[in-house]
C-alpha cells in the first residue's frame, strides 16, 4: 500500500507579534523577536502532528529544510523528504516558492502551520488545486482553512489514514489589513477560496433509497460532471452512475461498454482499447469512471477496454471519480481498487482522489490496493 503524501509547511514567523502586542507579523517579524517574542508555529504543528504519531510508518512527508518544517517532522520520527532549501531567516516568498516546488508532489494533503498571512500565501500559489488544511499558529485566522485547535487539524488527517468519508469543501482565505488593525480599525477581506478536508457529511441532499431520490442524486453528480468537461475529449466508462452523466447530456449510452465525446456531442460508441488509444494518442481527455458496488474497483472490472497504456496517456489528475455516497459508505472503510493488470500503474494510481459524490460536492478517498508492497 502506498503511503500517504502529507506536505508540511511551517511558517517559522507566524503568530510572533502577538505575544507582544503587535497584533500580527506582517512585516514586523524582527521588531518582535526583538521584544523577546518567541516562535510558536512549530509547537502548534507538533500538536497536531502528535495525533497522527502511530500512523507515521505509513506516511511520508515532503517539507522544506529546517523550520519550515524538516527538522519536527525528523525528530517526531517521520520519513521526510526535503524539496526546499529555506534560509535562515524565512519570508513570504519563501512560503511560495515551497508551495510551487510542492504541487509538483502529487500530494494527498498539505498540511500548514501559520495565520492568514499564511493561507494568502499559499493561496496565491495553489489556488484551489489541491487539498490543504492550516493548523492555526497566527495571530489573525479569520480564514475558513483552518482546524478550530492544532488538534482538530491532526484529527481531521487521522480520519483521512483510517479511511474514512471526508468530505471537501472551498472555504474562504481572508485577511485583514494589520496596518489598518493596529490602529484599531478591522479591515477584512476575502482573496478567494481553497479546497479543505472537513468532518464526513454522510447525510445527502436528497433522502436516501427509492428511484425518485437515486435519480436525483445521480442527477447533481452529472451536473457536476458536465462542468468538469471541456472542450477537449471525455471517455465515459460503464456502469449507471456514468450513465446519468449521458442521460444528462441526451447521449445514446453504451451501458457495459465505453462511449467517446467531446464536448456535449457524442464521438464513438463501445470502443475497444485499441480505438481508445487511437482516439485520444493526438488529443487531452478526461476519463469519468464509477466502482463497482460491494467491491470497490474502478479499474479492471468490466472496463477492461481502458489499458494501461490509455490510463497513462490520460494521466492521473485526468481520472475523475463518479459515485454515490451510499455506495462509498457501504465499502465499510475499505479503499477503492484498481487492478489494471500493471502493477507499476496500479501502484502509481493510488492515493487519494476527490470523488465526485453530488453537485459541487466532493469527498476524499482512498485508492490504495492491498496486495502491492510499498
Amino acid at each position: 500500500m502506498s503511503k500517504f503524501r502529507l506536505g508540511l509547511l511551517i511558517n517559522p514567523l507566524a503568530g510572533l507579534g502577538g505575544s507582544v502586542a503587535l497584533k500580527g507579523s506582517d512585516g514586523v517579524a524582527a521588531l518582535a523577536l526583538a521584544k523577546g517574542a518567541i516562535p510558536k508555529a512549530h509547537l502548534r504543528m507538533q500538536q497536531a502532528l502528535n495525533v497522527i504519531l502511530s500512523y507515521k510508518e505509513q506516511i511520508e512527508i515532503i517539507t522544506a529544510s529546517d523550520e519550515m518544517g524538516e527538522r519536527l517532522a525528523r525528530e517526531m520520527g517521520f520519513e521526510v523528504r526535503v524539496i526546499y532549501q529555506a534560509p535562515q531567516q524565512t519570508a513570504a516568498t519563501d512560503t511560495r516558492q515551497v508551495v510551487n516546488k510542492l504541487l509538483s508532489e502529487t500530494l494527498d494533503l498539505l498540511l500548514f502551520a501559520g495565520g492568514d498571512g499564511t493561507a494568502r500565501d499559499i493561496f496565491a500559489v495553489a489556488d484551489d488545486s489541491i487539498p490543504v488544511l492550516g493548523v492555526p499558529a497566527g495571530v489573525k485566522i479569520h480564514s475558513g482553512v483552518y482546524g478550530i485547535t492544532p488538534n482538530a487539524s491532526g484529527r481531521v488527517v487521522k480520519m483521512l489514514l483510517e479511511g474514512e468519508l471526508v468530505s471537501l469543501m472551498h472555504a474562504d482565505v481572508m485577511d485583514i489589513d494589520e496596518t489598518a488593525f493596529r490602529a484599531g480599525v478591522v479591515k477584512a477581506k476575502r482573496f478567494g477560496e481553497m479546497l479543505v478536508p472537513a468532518e464526513p457529511r454522510y447525510v445527502q441532499a436528497v433522502k436516501m433509497g427509492g428511484k425518485e431520490s437515486d435519480e436525483l442524486v445521480l442527477a447533481d453528480i452529472a451536473a457536476e460532471a458536465i462542468e468538469l468537461m471541456d472542450s477537449d475529449l471525455s471517455i465515459i466508462g460503464s456502469g449507471s452512475t456514468v450513465a446519468a452523466v449521458m442521460d444528462e447530456l441526451g447521449l445514446e449510452n453504451t451501458l457495459l461498454g465505453v462511449d467517446l465525446i467531446k464536448g456535449d456531442q457524442l464521438i464513438a460508441s463501445d470502443l475497444s482499447a485499441k480505438q481508445l488509444l487511437a482516439y485520444t494518442t493526438q488529443h487531452n481527455a478526461k476519463l469519468f469512471i464509477t466502482l463497482i458496488g460491494g467491491q470497490g474497483h474502478i479499474l479492471g472490472r468490466g472496463n477492461q477496454q481502458l489499458s494501461p497504456a490509455l490510463i497513462r496517456q490520460v494521466g492521473k489528475s485526468n481520472i475523475i471519480i463518479l459515485a454515490t455516497k451510499t455506495k462509498l459508505k457501504a465499502l465499510e472503510g475499505r479503499p477503492l481498487i484498481v487492478d489494471s493488470g500493471d502493477p507499476e500503474l496500479d501502484k502509481a494510481l493510488t492515493g487519494y482522489y476527490k470523488v465526485v459524490t453530488g453537485y459541487h460536492d466532493y469527498v476524499m478517498y482512498q485508492v490504495a490496493n492491498p496486495d502491492l508492497a510499498d
